[in-house]
């Protein structure tokens, strides 16, 4: 076997360690794999760095995402049914579900995972320390499931991590 089919050998034997690891859940959380085969439209703001630094934290866990510069946002938001207490600075939809804001990559494996009888998911604001919104002095936050009636329950609480 030459040094380039080994190598390519390598490579596909470490992705099916991997994708089983993350499948029987022995991968840490943040870390798991998460790739979904749908897609992630994100609707921003074409001037918004924070929404381009989400788009690369849920990239970087293996979702596949088109970007759509916006310059309403709060339209968008309303068109998905996003309550506007939820709201943040960009909204996406995958797999029939919205997802408003900073919502880390491993809650929306999660959703995909579960399917939820839910519109989506939201972390409103732009809390300090969310995906795209890193930080020396992250805080604590939450990612909320929220109903057609605006109704919401907690779906993963986030706390702040220990230095």
């Amino acid at each position: 076997m030459n040094k380039r089919t080994a190598t390519v050998a390598m490579g596909v034997a470490l992705l099916a360690v991997l994708g089983a690891a993350a499948w029987w859940g022995l991968l840490p959380h943040e870390t798991a794999v998460t790739n979904s085969a749908a897609v992630i439209e994100v609707y921003k703001n074409p001037q918004c760095g924070c929404c381009g630094q989400w788009v690369s934290h849920v990239r970087a866990h293996g979702f596949v995402v088109q970007v759509h510069d916006a310059s309403n946002t709060e339209a968008t938001r309303a068109m998905l049914g996003v309550p506007s207490a939820l709201g943040s600075c960009h909204t996406a939809k995958i797999n029939g579900y919205v997802i408003e804001g900073h919502v880390p990559a491993a809650d929306i494996g999660r959703l995909l995972k579960e399917r939820p009888a839910i519109v989506g998911l939201a972390v409103p604001g732009m809390p300090a320390g969310s995906p795209g919104m890193e930080s020396p002095s992250p805080l604590a936050y939450q990612t909320l499931a929220f109903s057609a009636t605006g109704d919401t329950q907690v779906f993963a609480d986030h706390s702040i991590p220990t230095p």
